[in-house]
């Protein structure tokens, strides 16, 4: 009978240690230290998110207009109408962009022959500085968010880790206070500590694979960029694309 209690009493105070183990006794618990690191990591993990989703809307809308504008801009005849299609691109559309910035840069070369700045730079040059600093602008448009992504992709395990050490921390204090090695003693800190582990490992590793993940597509889409401008470069400078003058020889 005496056995029977002793291992029920055992397996409430099991059950018991087990409950403070949950993620509800761990916002319950929480001190000063321990609300803002989940804080600071509820806050990461809403950034990733949102930037995210906005990279990957930003990826998926370009992916499906970009090979569209460029061959449309080259397909078309007449180059009045070329510029004219880009002009009805939406904002947020980068070939365009950057052939508009092309277009008026040797539009406006050619409304200032004569001047010093024909003079000081020629029309190739002129373009071409043009081309370069549109380039620069979109892919500094693409790389939006990228740096919040790498950032709690590094920091996040840390500050996990924070809460980790924190919650040890309170194990220790609470076995020493108690007298006792049980586990009773120690379950709702060691699980606080192993909740804030964890949490700091769900925070970062989507933003690390998402970081991956754009940087790889940012580096296509860059590529593009150049490809792009370099035409439009042989184009306002000489009239005509590389491939074309060769084709016509």
């Amino acid at each position: 009978m005496l056995q029977q209690t002793t291992t029920a009493a055992a397996g409430g105070s099991n059950a018991e240690a087990l409950q403070q183990m949950s993620f509800s006794h761990l916002l319950q618990n929480f001190d000063a230290v321990g609300w803002i690191v989940f804080i600071t990591l509820t806050l990461m993990s809403v950034l990733s998110v949102y930037w995210i989703v906005i990279n990957f809307v930003k990826n998926l809308r370009l992916r499906g207009s970009s090979d569209r504008v460029v061959s449309t801009f080259w397909e078309t005849p007449n180059a009045q109408d070329a510029i004219r299609y880009m002009e009805e691109q939406s904002r947020s559309e980068p070939f365009s962009k950057i052939a508009l910035d092309a277009a008026q840069a040797a539009a406006h070369h050619q409304r200032h022959e004569g001047s010093r700045l024909v003079e000081s730079l020629n029309r190739s040059e002129f373009v071409d500085r043009a081309l370069r600093q549109a380039v620069t602008r979109e892919s500094s448009r693409l790389e939006a968010g990228l740096t919040v992504l790498a950032t709690v992709g590094s920091t996040a395990p840390f500050v996990g880790l924070l809460g980790t050490v924190w919650g040890i921390y309170h194990a220790l204090l609470r076995l020493g206070a108690s007298g006792e090695s049980s586990i009773q003693a120690v379950a709702g800190p060691v699980g606080e500590a192993l909740i804030m582990t964890a949490i700091g490992l769900f925070v970062a590793i989507p933003a690390v694979l998402a970081y991956n993940f754009f940087v790889r597509l940012n580096r296509v889409t860059n590529n593009k960029f150049d490809t792009f401008a370099h035409d439009l470069h042989d184009f306002f400078a000489t009239g005509s694309r590389v491939g074309e003058v060769a084709s016509k020889r």
